[in-house]
């Protein structure tokens, strides 16, 4: 059996006796694979962030929801082998066969293609990358949430921007009930504001 058809049979489809021969082994081996993929990509993307909020962002890409939405997106159900007599989570069955698939690549041709492959195939087109950051990540509005709770007022203030290179730059910080708190550079206002509210957040043990 190849690796690929190996990455889509569900053990549901073999005898108990011939359950090596389902994908469960390649998605052990795609999940580890996706992992050091998708922290490779995060520590070149983000290279001022510390280990903490890298670890915050890649959960984001690789926990069940996010894979089994990528399955979905990828149409992986209607090459599944599995026992369609029985009742399955598909999704699941979707989201585990995509880990399979990349063990299976990564087995096939080595690491560089696997990389490749995810970066530039599902990541452009099956992960609004930006879009899953936002939704999750949105320090700003979580910060403004806990001052209206504890009825602390908040203001950004603008400390510096410089123009260099054709490029904005600008520095943020945050105060909260007049004190000063975190600061964060961005090329835009808004990025800078995010950074600062996350540091923030940091800083009050909210994150």
């Amino acid at each position: 059996m190849s690796f690929f058809k190996r990455a889509l049979t569900h053990k549901s489809f073999l005898p108990e006796e011939k359950h090596d021969f389902a994908n469960e082994r390649l998605e052990f081996l795609g999940d580890s694979i996706l992992d050091a993929v998708v922290a490779e990509f995060l520590y070149t993307k983000y290279p001022d962030d510390d280990e903490g909020y890298l670890t915050k962002l890649k959960s984001r890409i690789v926990n069940r929801k996010s894979l089994a939405a990528i399955g979905e997106k990828m149409n992986i159900r209607s090459m599944l082998i599995y026992n369609q007599a029985r009742s399955i989570n598909l999704a699941t069955l979707e989201g585990n066969a995509f880990e399979a698939i990349i063990g299976a690549i990564y087995l096939d041709g080595g690491f560089e293609k696997t990389k490749n492959a995810l970066i530039k195939q599902v990541f452009r087109n099956y992960l609004n990358f930006n879009q899953l950051l936002s939704e999750e990540l949105d320090f700003k509005s979580k910060l403004f949430i806990w001052c209206q709770k504890k009825k602390l007022p908040l203001e950004f203030q603008l400390v510096e921007e410089t123009h260099l290179n054709g490029q904005w730059n600008y520095e943020m910080a945050v105060l909260v009930n007049r004190t000063e708190y975190g600061r964060g550079k961005g090329f835009s206002k808004k990025d800078a504001e995010q950074a600062a509210a996350r540091e923030t957040l940091q800083l009050m043990g909210e994150i």
